[in-house]
């Protein structure tokens, strides 16, 4: 076993990609991250929150197949480990007296030195924690070869509790293993809470966070490191797997990273975006699919789906489908073509004309009498469904849904519709974002992008009005407000839960405040059959918000 100086230390901070369930591929980039780590002549080497069983892992905690499955490769990377080589800090689901916790495990010389529970488990927004795993008790710090670190666990560091109970028993590092999904801003609030207890503690930290797609969730990294002069020397690129060492060296009994990096500012809509291309990269990738396909309409929804699965899987993996009715204008079939050759895709046509022509008459006895309506503009939306879901189950492509979170928040979306589908990018962005993201991209290639760079959503695509084109004439403000005013009224009622009240007091008009709110409401059940998609909100629609599908109230001004 090397033997670290007492006054210089290098620690390597493993920002990676787990996948939940598969532990053997965790295990893998566990010992490919090590022997990069070992080459640099590491000391220790941190890993993430729950690495070894991917994070977040629900339910699959609660199976003892599964929880033995961990242990085995648990003994496996002891036995690697048994080499003189960087110590491992790595999180894991562990089971102790019938009881299974959200623990971290310090591993040197193919032993396990100490093992830490997490001691605050979230249980609000998209975590419920509280209903798998126990309470862990207090900790005190772990001792890795004569050097006292303080571990926390993610939620431990957003509280003052466990950090101060790891200064008071002599810790002189401290290091957090997280599983912290992002949101918007949501790095500089990580950078907030650390601060605070960097300032508490009088200590330098490690903040190691992982990277990567899990169904809605999206990880961002952006693991950093402050000193204990509230300095920041160190942040790692967001939505980048990297193994980063790290030099430390003791001065007047204080740890001190020496390692200077590259600190970015984060950029709100391009943070955006990379999540979107991350999200469904990985959504792709982690459920063994390659390719995807994409109904292409000649809209800014469409369009800005499509950039983002040409970002997230490259070109050729990319089928996009025009399906023109009677109502289709030349100039959409125009656009959706430019906006497929700028992003290198080749565009297939189906006319579903004949379709609907044969469906409404073989339902022209039952309709006899009536009036058309949006019965029939359903009819357009279904049918291509039907297509495109059976080019999918031809070609085992992915389909893409392409609803934004405007749309799904007042129901203006069609069951079986345009809402089938595997996967939405775009599903938590709303329709002012997706304006802004598509010039942001046409501007700038995020590092993340596998897309060409430069314009590559036609500009007439986000100056035209926007339109669902199954009637004459049809424009989506025939029935709405602007989607400026549109936005903000649902932002106040989905992000800020304000009162219709508040809401109209802030300078809207009463009735499109009441109406929003109905059709917000109302769409719920719609919302529950929608396919999952980036999270990006603190209020997406899933697990951020849970309002019943049968519900009689409505907040009165």
């Amino acid at each position: 076993m090397k033997t670290v100086s007492y006054n210089s230390l290098k620690i390597a901070i493993a920002q990676l990609n787990p996948t939940v369930g598969n532990v053997k591929k965790n295990f893998d980039l566990i010992i490919e991250a090590r022997v990069e780590a070992k080459k640099n002549n590491a000391d220790l080497i941190v890993f993430t929150e729950l690495f070894l069983s991917g994070y977040p892992p629900e339910d699959l905690v609660l199976r003892d197949a599964f929880l033995e499955e961990i242990n085995d490769y648990l003994e496996k990377l002891l036995q690697i480990a048994d080499d003189g080589g960087p110590a491992i800090l790595v999180g894991l689901p562990t089971k102790k007296n019938g009881n299974v916790y959200n623990s971290v495990a310090l591993i040197d010389n193919g032993k396990i030195i100490s093992v830490q529970n997490k001691v605050h488990l979230p249980n609000y927004d998209v975590f419920d924690e509280e209903r798998i795993f126990c309470q862990g008790d207090m900790p005190g710090p772990m001792n890795f070869r004569d050097i006292k670190i303080g571990v926390a666990i993610c939620e431990d560091v957003w509280f003052e509790d466990v950090v101060e109970c790891l200064t008071e028993t002599g810790a002189e590092l401290l290091i957090v293993l997280n599983g912290s999904p992002f949101t918007r801003n949501k790095h500089d609030l990580r950078i907030n809470i650390a601060m605070q207890r960097v300032v508490e503690s009088k200590l330098p930290l490690i903040y190691v966070n992982q990277v990567g797609g899990q169904d809605e969730l999206v990880f961002d990294g952006g693991s950093f490191v402050i000193n204990s002069d509230f300095s920041v020397p160190l942040k790692l690129q967001n939505f980048t797997s990297s193994v980063v060492n790290t030099i430390w060296k003791k001065e007047s009994n204080n740890w001190i990273c020496s390692t200077k990096g590259e600190v970015e500012n984060n950029q709100d809509l391009i943070d955006i975006y990379s999540a979107c291309v991350l999200g469904l990269r990985d959504y792709v990738k982690k459920n063994k699919f390659k390719e995807v396909i994409i109904g292409l309409s000649g809209g800014i929804d469409s369009a800005l789906v499509a950039c983002i699965a040409v970002d997230a899987l490259g070109s050729g993996n990319i089928q996009c489908v025009m399906l023109p009715s009677k109502y289709t204008s030349k100039e959409s079939l125009h656009d959706a073509k430019l906006c497929a050759k700028y992003l290198n895709i080749i565009a297939d046509e189906i006319s579903i004309e004949n379709i609907v022509q044969i469906t409404e008459k073989e339902l022209q006895p039952f309709f006899l009498g009536l009036d058309k309506d949006v019965t029939e503009e359903n009819i357009q939306s279904r049918i291509r469904a039907l297509l495109l879901m059976s080019l999918s189950n031809k070609f085992n492509r992915l389909l893409l849904t392409t609803g934004n979170k405007s749309e799904m928040a007042v129901g203006y979306a069609t069951l079986y519709g345009d809402m089938s589908g595997a996967y939405n990018p775009i599903k938590d962005i709303y329709k002012t974002e997706v304006y802004k993201i598509a010039k942001l991209r046409n501007q700038n290639k995020p590092k993340i992008a596998l897309g060409p760079s430069g314009l590559i959503i036609p500009e007439n695509i986000i100056n035209k009005p926007p339109t669902a084109e199954l009637r004459e004439n049809q424009t989506d403000q025939d029935s709405l407000p602007d989607y400026d005013i549109l936005d903000d009224i649902l932002y106040k009622l989905i992000e800020e839960e304000m009162s219709v009240l508040d809401i109209i007091k802030s300078g809207h008009d009463k009735d499109w405040v009441s109406k929003i709110q109905n059709l917000l409401f109302i769409s719920e059940y719609k919302r529950r059959q929608a396919p999952p998609g980036v999270k990006i909100s603190h209020k997406n629609f899933g697990k951020d918000r849970r309002y019943p599908i049968t519900n009689n109230y409505r907040d009165s001004n």
